[in-house]
């Protein structure tokens, strides 16, 4: 390496730790505080004090879907691109530059062009594939193998993906949903928080990153490789089938969880009595309760697993998992408590929408730290980048079939069945696709976890003892939950 990363120390970390963690935080502010607007903005009516493109519910929630599934998609492409042709550092640097542009398109063409609007989305989504699987990499890089700072490095740079999620919506919904400004101005500063990460990089990366990054990795893995590859041995043939086995619950829950930018939004704005001590709370706050649920309960996680781990009474991933899908179908359940309610009042109380979230979150916490950390020990080394492809495509595909999940809502009342079904518990015709989105999803993430719980034993022989080691105490815990978090976002260890 030419130049070093700098040797300046913060609070017992490289410098350069605390500058990838700003130009993270802002690019997930971006990315937040724009996924807590589209949905609103596409269904705003074109007339009015802020409006909108006008689109039906079910319209506006397939393009939901299929720009998200996007996102998690092109990070196997932006990966693939970063390890064999432009090094981690030109990835993040051009991907950062796309997403800003992305976001002011979008500024410039709402409310005007639907066509301008969609190229926005599109400068986003390939900037999001070079920038989200790359930025890890240096993360990891600043620290030599078996730097006991490691772990703790990708805990505090977790913290920067939630501080930013948190605070986005607040941000971009105040000014979005605000007749004074107008939805135009949530993406402007969505735009600004990128720009901020892109300036970030400009200014001060080479200063603190030396040359970390700058070249493609394809080289050196096929070097430590030795160019020698081997056939599966039958162990890594059986973990290999657990991992496909998996991919089908995962995939379940990330349908269930992403109703969250869509339907769930929709279901903020529209059926949910948002009159908080005399003022109005935007629909889009409500996109905060995530990351700081996150923020709360990950220590509380980590804090029963390492007991458990003490007492040697652990469930073993499977089961956590299974505990997860559970989580997310009682947070189901409460908005199917909000959807009588709303026959019976007119709206929702915010309560439930709340506790939604923070199961929700719950599960997330049972299955995405867990899942992931599963991927990372059951891949075959020389595999591992495409199992955690795979890992990605999960969320890909499942946020392409939420967007039609959570369309099917509207209009759902066009079926006989569904009217039937809705009638027979008493809930009228209009609000029939929200009563059978929420209750089948409810039913189904019941459904696949007892399946999972049947086949869990057959799962934990095929992984041969490949479980993440316990942690040694609360803080080692911590550090394994959040950096297995944080891997579902694109910046874990690599």
């Amino acid at each position: 390496m030419t130049n070093p990363p700098s040797s300046k120390t913060l609070f017992g970390h490289p410098a350069g730790l605390y500058i990838l963690f700003t130009t993270e935080m802002w690019e997930r502010f971006s990315y937040y505080g724009m996924r807590a607007l589209l949905v609103l903005t596409l269904v705003a009516a074109t007339e009015g004090t802020n409006p909108g493109f006008g689109m039906e519910h079910a319209s506006a929630l397939e393009l939901y879907g299929t720009y998200t599934a996007l996102v998690y998609f092109t990070p196997i492409l932006g990966g693939w691109l970063a390890d064999n042709f432009l090094g981690q550092r030109l990835s993040i640097l051009m991907g950062g530059i796309l997403m800003a542009a992305g976001q002011f398109v979008l500024f410039a063409a709402t409310p005007h062009s639907m066509s301008i609007f969609y190229l926005g989305l599109g400068l986003i989504i390939c900037g999001n594939g070079l920038f989200k699987p790359n930025i890890s990499t240096i993360v990891g890089d600043l620290y030599e193998q078996g730097d006991a700072r490691r772990d703790s490095a990708f805990s505090i740079f977790y913290m920067g993906i939630n501080l930013g999620a948190f605070f986005a919506p607040l941000v971009t919904s105040t000014l979005g949903e605000s007749a004074d400004y107008g939805w135009r101005w949530g993406y402007f500063a969505a735009g600004v928080g990128m720009t901020i990460a892109v300036l970030t990089q400009l200014a001060t990366f080479q200063r603190f990153l030396g040359d970390v990054g700058k070249v493609p990795g394809a080289k050196l893995s096929k070097q430590a490789s030795g160019g020698v590859q081997q056939p599966l041995t039958k162990v890594e043939r059986d973990r290999l089938r657990v991992i496909l086995s998996l991919f089908v619950f995962v995939t379940v829950f990330w349908l269930a969880f992403e109703q969250a930018g869509g339907l769930m939004n929709i279901y903020a704005q529209d059926y949910t009595d948002r009159i908080l001590a005399g003022m109005e709370v935007p629909a889009g706050y409500f996109q905060s309760l995530n990351p700081l649920f996150i923020l709360l309960f990950a220590p509380v996680f980590s804090f029963i697993w390492v007991y458990l781990n003490k007492v040697d009474k652990s469930p073993d991933a499977p089961i956590k998992i299974f505990v997860g899908l559970l989580l997310t179908a009682i947070g189901f359940g409460f908005l199917i408590v909000g959807v009588f309610e709303i026959q019976a009042t007119g709206s929702s109380s915010m309560i439930w929408l709340v506790l939604a979230y923070l199961f929700h979150t719950l599960g997330e916490l049972c299955i995405s730290p867990v899942g992931l950390s599963l991927m990372t020990k059951l891949a075959p080394l020389r595999l591992a980048s495409l199992v955690m492809g795979i890992w990605f495509l999960m969320p890909a595909i499942a946020q392409y079939l939420a967007g039609m999940v959570g369309a099917f809502s509207d209009g759902a009342e066009k079926y006989e069945t569904v009217r039937s079904m809705a009638a027979s518990v008493g809930i009228e015709p209009e609000f029939s696709g929200l009563l059978v989105v929420f209750g089948g999803i409810t039913v189904g993430l019941a459904i696949f976890a007892v399946v999972l719980w049947l086949i869990s034993g057959k799962l934990v022989d095929w992984m041969h003892g490949a479980e993440r080691s316990a942690p040694k105490d609360e803080k080692e815990g911590l550090n394994q939950e959040l950096e297995a978090v944080a891997e579902h976002e694109g910046v874990g260890k690599s």
